[in-house]
């Protein structure tokens, strides 16, 4: 896709942002509250929060891919580090290097404010995603485990 911008999420994005955020959470089999979906959005506009997020436009202006992201320090450095928490892209804009210019993009920013690594996880099975995300570096031998506080 030659016509492809990577950018800040807006205010303006929202009813796009928020279609693919539902085809996000119907992907992984997950229910998120509304109310924590409206969390999620204002943390994405407050200039101030750790949490961010890109979006992918096609030729068109339209909006079918997005990242969001955290940076937070970490204990063995000192620069910051990134965690790409969620990356979703329009099943109908699959394949055409959306995906790929979102990491890209994110990899950038990163170099230019001196990040030391930016990170992420997938699910085993999600073999479209894993295909993209060998094409960078491979998984490497950390296992997750997750203790449900509330």
């Amino acid at each position: 896709m030659t016509d492809l911008k990577v950018r800040d999420l807006k205010a303006t994005d929202e009813e796009q942002w928020r279609a693919m955020w539902d085809g996000y959470c119907t992907f992984y089999e997950a229910t998120v509250a509304a109310d924590v979906t409206e969390t999620l959005w204002s943390r994405l506009l407050d200039a101030n929060s750790t949490v961010k997020a890109i979006v992918a436009e096609d030729e068109s202006g339209e909006v079918s891919g997005f990242a969001i992201y955290i940076i937070h320090p970490y204990t063995w450095g000192k620069n910051s580090v990134c965690y790409l928490e969620d990356l979703f892209v329009k099943p109908s804009a699959r394949g055409k290097g959306l995906g790929g210019a979102l990491i890209d993009h994110l990899m950038a920013r990163g170099r230019s404010a001196q990040w030391d690594r930016l990170y992420w996880m997938t699910a085993n099975d999600n073999a479209g995603a894993r295909k993209l995300y060998d094409r960078y570096v491979q998984a490497d031998q950390f296992v997750r485990y997750v203790v449900k506080l509330t």
